[in-house]
């Protein structure tokens, strides 16, 4: 018995093709200034922290994201804050190394024709698809 031909897929409308394509990689990075990047006093003997949790999540979360390794993810998130136009540090990787070990990193599916939109405020790191990061951002 003869295998059947795979099916071919043609494409008519090569515009609405090559903006789906697009919109595959957009991603959006927010940076809430009133963000708490360096980390709170605890109380607890030894040498404090210096970064929050919630600024080793959100390297973390850009590591996994692009699938850095550490040092090129420290690149990546000094680049991003210098955008942003924050004074900020940024913790090195082997700060990065020792404090993944209890940060567990959760990065939501999301359909391929939806851009991901990553906010990053005071409350931790939300991710949004574009129809809730729109109807959000307009207040509905």
């Amino acid at each position: 018995m003869p295998k059947p031909s795979p099916t071919r897929y043609r494409t008519t409308n090569w515009a609405d093709y090559n903006a789906a394509l697009r919109k595959r990689g957009s991603l959006s990075v927010w940076f809430d200034p009133e963000m708490v990047w360096h980390a709170g006093k605890t109380g607890k003997r030894g040498r404090p922290e210096t970064f929050s949790d919630a600024a080793i999540q959100t390297c973390l979360t850009l590591k996994v994201l692009f699938g850095l390794p550490l040092r090129q993810t420290v690149g990546l998130v000094e680049s991003l804050i210098q955008m942003a136009g924050l004074d900020w540090p940024v913790p090195d990787y082997s700060t990065l190394c020792r404090r993944q070990a209890r940060i567990a990193v959760q990065v939501p599916y999301r359909a391929s024709g939806q851009p991901l939109n990553l906010l990053i405020d005071s409350t931790g790191i939300k991710f949004r698809g574009d129809g809730e990061w729109q109807a959000r951002k307009h207040g509905a």
